[in-house]
């Protein structure tokens, strides 16, 4: 997300909707990490990529159009070798990737301004977004996470409890990974699959 996070911020500063595809998990050889982004931009402008060519006009599409309306939720597609449709679309480099593709607009991510700001200025911050299951009333929803503080929520005050300590752990160490919890923020459930994005300080 960083590669993208210029021009997905000049976009947002200024009213406009963007249709966005994260990678939220990677499996076997797959060309790029999580956290990897591409955007489409209000006049059908691409920026980043989230398979470095392989399945970019897949995921060009569904972000168009996920972000033509507003009343359409967001999406959780998977790509690889193992599916005939994915292959069809090209990502022959192997692997499988799970791509989340939503609208981002001030409406939408409210506290991306905030985001945006600590990652230009070195300050840690993570991003937890619910990327399954798509039937839950949770799906979409995020929470922002800081070491001191947290922003929006997963519909639930003990879940977003639960999982900002856990993220400050994730946070600490730079990682970007997937959890589960229990709807109520169980630590042992799987009902809610959570995509966390970590920026950390880079490397001097």
């Amino acid at each position: 997300m960083r590669e993208v996070l210029d021009d997905l911020l000049a976009w947002w500063s200024a009213g406009e909707t963007v249709g966005v595809g994260t990678v939220v998990g990677t499996w076997n050889s797959a060309p790029r990490a999580a956290g990897a982004a591409l955007l489409v931009g209000p006049k059908g402008e691409t920026i980043g990529s989230v398979s470095g060519g392989c399945v970019e006009g897949a995921v060009y599409d569904l972000a168009s159009w996920v972000a033509s309306d507003p009343l359409l939720p967001p999406v959780l597609e998977r790509y690889g070798v193992s599916d005939d449709e994915a292959y069809a679309v090209g990502l022959t480099c192997g692997g499988t990737i799970d791509v989340f593709v939503e609208r981002v607009s001030r409406a939408d991510f409210p506290e991306f301004g905030e985001v945006a700001e600590s990652v230009r200025g070195g300050v840690p911050v993570a991003t937890v977004t619910c990327v399954g299951p798509d039937r839950s009333d949770r799906f979409g929803r995020r929470l922002v996470v800081w070491a001191d503080r947290t922003a929006g929520g997963l519909g639930l005050d003990r879940l977003d409890q639960v999982v900002a300590e856990d993220v400050r752990g994730l946070l600490a160490a730079g990682r970007t990974t997937t959890l589960r919890y229990g709807r109520d923020g169980q630590r042992l459930g799987d009902d809610l699959l959570l995509s966390v994005i970590s920026y950390a300080p880079q490397p001097a």
